[in-house]
């Protein structure tokens, strides 16, 4: 017994040892691709840039009012159009939980509905003394975990309803007592404002659409609000907010004309420039396909055009100056074009990504001129609350005091009506003779033009196989590395393309599965895919990086409307071309694709043709599991399209492979663990269905995962059969 477990340790050493000797490595000595990593962001910056230059080009045309009238119109309709529809008017059902008087204004602690059972916190600022219909300011607060009650925000607010503006502070969902994510334990969130918005967010992208609708949402139901206030003047209503506040107001202003005055603050500069800063923020900053329809910052404050308008910025933002100050040159041509020229206004402090003094007696006077509410602009040193004082909730949360809908339950909603409306068209006769084309437009894909040639990059001359390095163009402007094994002696006319979500290196040094393949004959390539080893995953992290995945580079895509996994599909065509036309010897070429990945190699099994049998290991199953499932690795959506489950999921790429071999080794859920039986069933009705009507049953296989893990041996030997 011990003579066999030394046997074993040896065995396993020596394999280890193996693996490690493997020297895949290419970019080291082609230093002209020695930005590699950065593929994949880079490509869809260029696209961006591509698509942004047009934009630019059709703005130049633009000379009258009459002009500039038919581009407000264009905008208006994509705006609406890209955040998707908005939900019905329901009521309000608002309450006032209390009420704190001070000597000269009175705060009432609100709480309404902007959609049933989905409850906004607020607190509405009153000036004491109110003779006539007075002006009121909506503040949208910035990305403050504890959000409209951080000292900062309070400062801004407490000046205004000093200066005699009714001031509605309302909390976005994600922040204030609006966590959605609130740990009992902790008292906290498990995440920070931005992932609170970006983690069910990219769940809204799935399903098509940016969490944004919801943010404006909760802005066009608090005007709803203000005007049931005898207080209130309608024709007077203005808005602003710092940051992510500032998102917030430039959106709702676009979308909702009853806000005259609008002052958004530390946000507006251009795609351009936020590309090549800090890249695309949290969710709702980015519109689905925004770039890719021909929008930009400058629009959503054009749109607006005549109405008054302040862009508050600062030198040293993150969110680029430069950006900022060629926006307003445009926004500004827009106005004059009106004959109004001076109701876009820009003021700028030389600060960092925070309120100064300086910007905020300029959003005063603003306000003070636009909404005809004269006075002092000077910023007042002033008295803030305790977080506490202004709960509007017994618990400071709606999560322990009142159960409310969050992004999640309402994306569920949507998802759930999308899952049902496949259901329905999978009983049409010509579903799958369609769902391929839609499938690829939606994802992006494109077949490339044209291949390119394999560039030769070395070989390794070993025992059994050789060991060969290869270059092939990309879809974009980098190389795509890839690494052949080749029996010696036995060599099949058969070529496994082995993929692994952690690149091919591991596929390679910590995987027996390729050396077991070469023992049977089998030449084995392995290669790396946009953001995965050597090709990723690139120096964009972002707000949204959570779990060691950039949700910020995958929103890049969205912005232009591709995908991650259309590009990487495009580039699994580009592998399997050349094969086919600089390998010549293997007559059929099949694919095990692992982890995450196996959503690629469906895509590209599907739409190629070109893959005889797939086996996908521990695949997810459904881009529906991963929108209705409250945790799911982040990672994985990478692998996925947004807006792809309108039209299609995986189930209907599995039908379309039939009557091919197609075997699935231990499904995942969304939460990352092994599927159970019950779910699996459910989610393959439809590609089971397809193979029996080919009668090739055998030809569809699943196993689960169990105490006896399907063996390297099984496996070869399903691709034998």
């Amino acid at each position: 017994m011990q003579k066999n477990i030394l046997l074993s340790l040896f065995l396993l050493l020596a394999s280890t040892t193996l693996f490690a000797q493997e020297d895949l490595a290419l970019f080291n000595d082609w230093t002209y691709y020695s930005d590699a990593e950065n593929a994949l962001y880079k490509t869809f910056c260029r696209t961006a840039f591509e698509q942004l230059e047009n934009r630019k080009t059709q703005i130049e045309q633009l000379q009258t009012k009459a002009d500039w009238q038919n581009r407000q119109t264009l905008v208006k309709e994509k705006l609406l159009n890209l955040l998707g529809p908005l939900p019905p008017k329901t009521p309000l059902n608002a309450k006032i939980t209390g009420v704190i008087q001070k000597e000269d204004f009175s705060v009432e602690k609100l709480l309404f509905e902007s959609m049933p059972g989905y409850y906004v916190t607020a607190a509405l600022f009153i000036p004491q003394n109110i003779k006539t219909k007075a002006p009121a300011i909506i503040y949208a607060s910035g990305h403050s975990a504890n959000g409209f009650r951080s000292e900062v925000y309070q400062h801004v607010i407490i000046n205004l309803v000093k200066k005699g503006f009714i001031v509605l502070a309302f909390d976005p969902v994600g922040q204030g007592e609006r966590l959605q994510y609130f740990d009992t334990a902790t008292g906290k969130s498990r995440f920070s404002p931005t992932r609170e918005h970006s983690y069910p967010g990219a769940q809204c992208y799935v399903a098509g659409y940016s969490p944004t609708k919801y943010f404006v949402w909760d802005a066009m139901r608090a005007v709803d609000y203000l005007l049931t206030r005898a207080e209130v003047d309608p024709q007077r209503i203005g808005m602003t907010g710092r940051s992510g506040g500032g998102t917030q107001t430039a959106y709702a202003a676009a979308i909702d004309d009853r806000i005259l005055a609008a002052a958004p603050e530390c946000f507006i500069t251009n795609m351009e420039y936020v590309l090549k800063t800090i890249g695309p923020q949290d969710a709702e900053q980015n519109l689905y396909h925004m770039i890719a329809e021909g929008l930009d910052h400058a629009d959503l404050l054009e749109v607006r055009a005549p109405k008054p308008t302040l862009m508050i910025t600062t030198t040293r933002d993150m969110f680029s100056i430069q950006g900022a100050r060629e926006t307003y040159a445009e926004v500004r041509k827009a106005y004059e074009a009106f004959g109004l020229g001076g109701e876009v206004k820009m003021v700028e402090d030389d600060a960092p990504h925070a309120s100064t003094q300086k910007n905020r007696e300029a959003m005063y006077a603003f306000f003070q001129a636009a909404l005809k509410h004269p006075g002092s602009a000077e910023d007042l040193t002033v008295e803030v609350f305790n977080e506490e004082d202004l709960w509007v909730t017994k618990t400071g949360q709606l999560a322990t005091s009142l159960k409310s809908e969050s992004l999640f339950t309402l994306n569920k909603k949507q998802v759930e009506e999308q899952l049902t409306t496949l259901v329905t068209k999978r009983k049409e006769k010509d579903h799958l003779e369609h769902v391929l084309g839609r499938a690829k437009h939606v994802a992006g894909f494109t077949y490339p033009k044209a291949y390119g040639t394999a560039i030769f990059s070395g070989r390794y001359v070993k025992e059994t196989y050789l060991l060969e390095k290869y270059l092939v163009p990309g879809s974009g402007d980098y190389m795509l590395p890839m690494a052949l094994f080749i029996p010696k002696s036995q060599a099949k006319k058969e070529l496994v393309l082995l993929l692994d979500d952690q690149g091919m290196e591991r596929a390679a040094h910590a995987d027996s599965l390729v050396y077991s393949m070469l023992a049977e004959g089998y030449a084995v390539l392995v290669a790396d895919l946009p953001g995965i080893g050597s090709l990723g995953p690139g120096y964009l992290k972002g707000d949204a990086y959570i779990d060691r995945t950039s949700l910020n580079q995958w929103f890049a895509g969205i912005l232009v409307g591709q995908s991650v996994l259309g590009l990487r599909v495009a580039d699994l065509v580009r592998l399997l071309a050349v094969i086919k036309s600089d390998f010549k010897t293997y007559q059929t070429i099949s694919c095990i694709a692992k982890g995450a990945l196996a959503s690629e190699g469906l895509h590209a099994a599907a739409f190629g043709g070109d893959i005889a049998k797939l086996c996908l290991l521990k695949p997810f199953l459904s881009y529906g599991d991963l929108a209705l499932s409250t945790t799911y690795p982040v990672s994985w959506m990478y692998s996925i399209v947004a807006g792809g489950l309108g039209v299609y999921d995986l189930p209907d790429l599995m039908a379309a492979f039939s009557p091919r071999k197609l075997l699935m080794i231990d499904p995942q859920s969304a939460n990352g663990a092994s599927a159970e039986k019950s779910q699996v069933t459910s989610k393959i009705q439809y590609p089971k269905y397809i193979y029996t009507a080919h009668n090739k049953d055998s030809n569809f296989r699943i196993v689960l995962d169990s105490n006896r893990p399907f063996s390297t041996q099984q496996l070869l030997n399903w691709l034998k059969e």
